[in-house]
Order: structure tokens, then C-alpha cells, then sequence
């Protein structure tokens, strides 16, 4: 049984560690959802959005995970739309999965923590096609993709662009106007810091003008019905209130310290986590080429000789950190560490000196190797 204790760490990719506040604004009073203080809050926080989109575009807010705002993004466009799905990772795969089942998908894939080939993108995109689905920041693989090379592309094929930000939108640069992001998607339990169960999707006039042309949509997730109801300051559908709380807080909180220096923080903790692993002889598990970075928000490393992932992950709650694994063929291939949430300097310290104290015990580092530069990395890096 894999019981998680209050005072545990949660070091993964999603949920994150929720701060007090967030965590105390879920448990205030319910309130008319049809009233004038629910459209307060909703006008407030789709405004707030807007700022931590940059965009000038639409921003709605649906009572689901990533996955909902993922469905609806491609959904809403018709089930007669030619998809080029782009794929190095788990989400890109979902998205793929998804341009299939409402359209025709024609996909570029890539090994996952690889480079998507953008010549490949060339080649797709000359055969025709209405949109292009791809993920920013991969937290299957640790990886980020370069959404403004894709973006150009898209403009220059007049194709649209459907972007996963679930993973980045809050927590790495991410200007979707700049890079001619029509379509863009977040959820609450990543850079935001909130519990799971909303996501958050902006829509660009050009989308708007395919999806106001589309004769059947998904019914929960219709986004014209959510716009619609979102200009009266409701949502078509009863709303998760708590969630609705909690997300203002969060917003208040997130502009208290600035985008900007929330980005910085997410990017020196996951500059820091690299570091140190490297300094344990530990290998990153991305390849990156000329299209892709380490991403700022999950570090996926390569499992070492001397130890399985079931022994690491046991051993680190036993010390009370939480850690995930490699999910479908990466599976007991590597590891990650997710940097998102109400984390601390010292959060990200305690969770790189357990790892190596864990690694030594296992022989994975030697104590006089390189493993003992793990911490100092660490503490240089914050």
C-alpha cells in the first residue's frame, strides 16, 4: 500500500504541493453559482489568466482535468479536420489518440525525449492540414519543444496551433500570442499550484472562426456554450465552487510574486535538480537537439545500475520524499522529479540529499565519488 503522510514531499509532476491559503480558500462556504459574486470571482480570474496566458485571446475555465480542456481543444474544431499530431512524449501520444478520433491524423513522430524533426513538419504540413497539435513541456520525458518554430510554420501553412501548456503555462516562458498559439491549455495541478480537477483554455479569433462553423461539438466541454455562459459571468454546468476558491487564491498569490519570478524559481530549482544529479554520475534522460531544452518544471533521469525504480521510490517515501517513475515504455527506465508548487529552496535541498543518501546506501554513488558534489551543486545552484 502506497499511503502518502501529510508531512511527505511531493516531488512529482503533478499534483503538486498546495500552499496553506489555497488549501484553506477550498473549505469556505458554497455560494449562488447563478449569483453576482461567483461572476465576480469567474470575470477576476479569467482576467487574471489572460495576463498569465499572454494573451489578448479568450481564456475559459472548465470544471475538469488537462485532459477536459485537451478534448475540447481538439473536439470543438469538428470531426472533419485533417490533424498533424506531433509526438516525443506521453501527452503528445494522448493528443495524437485524440486528433484520431475526431478527425484525420496524419502524425510526426519522434523517439520519446527526442527532437520532433521540423523537416518532417515541413513535409506534413505541404500535404495540407487544419491544425497541428503539439505539447510544450513533456513531463513523460522531461523535455520542453519549441512552440515558435512550429508556430512559424503553422502561420505559414495557414494551419492552426493547439498547444498543451498543462506543464509549462505558469512556470516556463510560454507568450502564446508571440508564437501563434491559436489554441492553448493548462491544468490546475501543475505551475499554478492548485489541486487537480480545473484546466484553463484560450482561444484565438481564427479558431473561433472554425469553431463557430462546427456542427457537432462535445457537449460538456462545447466551448461556444462555456463562452456563452462565461459572458454573463456563469459556466454552462454547475462549477467545482471549491476549486473556484481555490484557483483565486492562487492567482492572488501567483501575482504577489510575479510571473516573472515564478518562472525564474521553477527554472533555478530545475537548474539545481540537474546539477546535482549529474554531479552523482546519474545521466539525464532527454536527447536534446536543435528543437527541444530540458524542461524547467520535471527532471527525467536514467535509471543507474544497482538500483530499480521499486527500491528507489520505496526508499525515498521511507525518508519521506515522493518521486514518479517512467510511464508505458519508459516504466522502470527512469525516474523524475517534478519542481512545481509550493515548493522551497530547502524543499528542492532536502529532496537531492535523500536521493543521494539513498543511492549511496544502494552503492549507486561512491562516498568519496562524485555523488558527494551532489548537495554543494545544490547550494551553489539556489
Amino acid at each position: 500500500m502506497d499511503d502518502t503522510a501529510e508531512t511527505d514531499l511531493l516531488m512529482l509532476a503533478g499534483p503538486v504541493p498546495v500552499a496553506p491559503q489555497v488549501l484553506r480558500a477550498l473549505s469556505k462556504p458554497m455560494i449562488n453559482h447563478r449569483g453576482p459574486e461567483f461572476k465576480k470571482l469567474l470575470d477576476e480570474s479569467r482576467e487574471k489568466l489572460r495576463g498569465v496566458f499572454k494573451t489578448e485571446n479568450d481564456v475559459l475555465i472548465l470544471s475538469g482535468s488537462g485532459t477536459c480542456a485537451m478534448e475540447a481543444a481538439v473536439g470543438n474544431l469538428g470531426g472533419d479536420k485533417k490533424y498533424v499530431a506531433l509526438e516525443n512524449g506521453k501527452f503528445g501520444e494522448r493528443l495524437k489518440v485524440l486528433t484520431s478520433l475526431y478527425g484525420s491524423s496524419v502524425a510526426v513522430v519522434a523517439d520519446w525525449g527526442t527532437s520532433i524533426d521540423t523537416d518532417r513538419v515541413k513535409q506534413a504540413l505541404q500535404t495540407g492540414a487544419d491544425a497541428v497539435t503539439l505539447v510544450h513541456n513533456e513531463t513523460s520525458t522531461g523535455m520542453t519543444n519549441n512552440v515558435e518554430e512550429i508556430g512559424a510554420l503553422c502561420r505559414k501553412h495557414d494551419a492552426l496551433l493547439i498547444m498543451d501548456g498543462v506543464s509549462s503555462i505558469g512556470g516556463i516562458e510560454a507568450p502564446i500570442d508571440k508564437w501563434g498559439v491559436d489554441i492553448a491549455f493548462t491544468g490546475s495541478q501543475k505551475c499554478l499550484g492548485l489541486p487537480p480537477g480545473l484546466s484553463m483554455i484560450s482561444i484565438s479569433d481564427r479558431a473561433w472562426e472554425v469553431i463557430k462553423t462546427t456542427q457537432k461539438r462535445p457537449y460538456y466541454a462545447d466551448l461556444i456554450a462555456h463562452m456563452k455562459s462565461a459572458e454573463k459571468g456563469q459556466t454552462p454546468y454547475t462549477p467545482t465552487m471549491p476549486l473556484f476558491f481555490a484557483l483565486e487564491e492562487a492567482l492572488k498569490m501567483l501575482e504577489a510574486e510575479g510571473l516573472s519570478a515564478r518562472i525564474d524559481r521553477y527554472s533555478t530549482f530545475a537548474t539545481s535538480i540537474r546539477a546535482a544529479v549529474k554531479a552523482m554520475g546519474l545521466e539525464l534522460f532527454p536527447q536534446l537537439g536543435a528543437s527541444s531544452a530540458y524542461s524547467n518544471t520535471v527532471t527525467a533521469v536514467n535509471m543507474p545500475p544497482g538500483i530499480d525504480f521499486f527500491t528507489l521510490k520505496k526508499e525515498m517515501k521511507q525518508r519521506g520524499i515522493i518521486i514518479a517513475g517512467g510511464q508505458e515504455r519508459l516504466k522502470d527506465q527512469i525516474f523524475r522529479i517534478g519542481n512545481m508548487g509550493n515548493l522551497s529552496k530547502g524543499d528542492i535541498l532536502q529532496a537531492i540529499e535523500k536521493l543521494e543518501l539513498v543511492l549511496l546506501e544502494n552503492g549507486v554513488v561512491n562516498e568519496m565519488g562524485a555523488g558527494t558534489l551532489a548537495a554543494d551543486c545544490v547550494l551553489e545552484g539556489l
